[in-house]
Order: C-alpha cells, then sequence, then structure tokens
C-alpha cells in the first residue's frame, strides 16, 4: 500500500458548481481532497435571487404538524460546499459513499494546511463571470449562519 498525498483545494474566488464538478472527479480516483475558505467560493446569478431561493429551501417545513421531521438542511458554508460536491457524486453507491470519506471541507484556512501548496482550477475561477455573484458565506448569513 503507498501512502496517499492529500490535495488542497483553495475555495476562493472559485465557482461552486464548476469547483464541485472537478473535485467529485478527483474523489471518484481515489485522491483525498480538502477544501479550505469555504466560504468564499461564489455562486453564479443573482444576488437576490439565490439568497432567496436557498432561504426557501432551507427554511421551508416537511409538514406542519412535525415540522422538525425531514432531511436536514445546513446552514453553516462548509456543509452547503460539502452538500454540493455529495450531489456530484454517486452517493447511493458503495463508491460514491467511500468517495466522500475522502472529502474536508473547512471555513478559513486551519493551522495544518496553512503552509501546504494550494491548487485553484483556472476553469472555475470567478473572473470568468460577466455578471454578478454572491458568496457561499453571503447566503449562509442570510438563512441565518453566525460566524
Amino acid at each position: 500500500m503507498f501512502m496517499e498525498q492529500e490535495v488542497v483545494v483553495d475555495a476562493e474566488g472559485q465557482i461552486l458548481g464548476r469547483m464541485a464538478s472537478l473535485v467529485a472527479k478527483m474523489l471518484l480516483a481515489g485522491q483525498k481532497v480538502v477544501i479550505v475558505n469555504a466560504e468564499k467560493a461564489v455562486i453564479s446569478g443573482n444576488k437576490q435571487s439565490i439568497i432567496e431561493e436557498y432561504k426557501e429551501y432551507v427554511l421551508s417545513k416537511k409538514t406542519w404538524k412535525m415540522p422538525e421531521k425531514g432531511p436536514k438542511k445546513y446552514r453553516r458554508p462548509d456543509m452547503i460546499v460539502k452538500r454540493t460536491i455529495r450531489g456530484m457524486l454517486p452517493y447511493k453507491q458503495w463508491k460514491g459513499r467511500v468517495a466522500y470519506k475522502n472529502l474536508r471541507v473547512y471555513i478559513g484556512v486551519p493551522q495544518e494546511y496553512s503552509d501546504r501548496p494550494k491548487i485553484k482550477f483556472p476553469e472555475a475561477d470567478a473572473s470568468r463571470l460577466a455578471r454578478r455573484y454572491v458568496t457561499v458565506g453571503e447566503v449562509a448569513k442570510e438563512v441565518g449562519w453566525s460566524s
């Protein structure tokens, strides 16, 4: 057996969906991936429509009688990014669950990854966007996350 090296991805200024699809491919290939600065990833589109859509998703209740029962919906930026990547993995199969376990997502940069080289995906860079965007941290604060 060989020791696998962790790949550290800096999410600052990266488009969330494009970055998530590239990270999902890396995870399915068997690599261990660590994402730092998750709150600085961006979602393209109009700020108000994105925030209202996510508020409707997070704050909706399953039923009137048992509102606490139902799917878990995240408000933290690292969990939003992690859940986005999970949506791009075949999570209901064995290989998808194994790949998902090799993913770590952090808000900010932890001490052990501060001196490690970080990669960014040029095809997922937010400078390619001609229109507006909103960061994952802003969306999380609007739906109730307190840093």
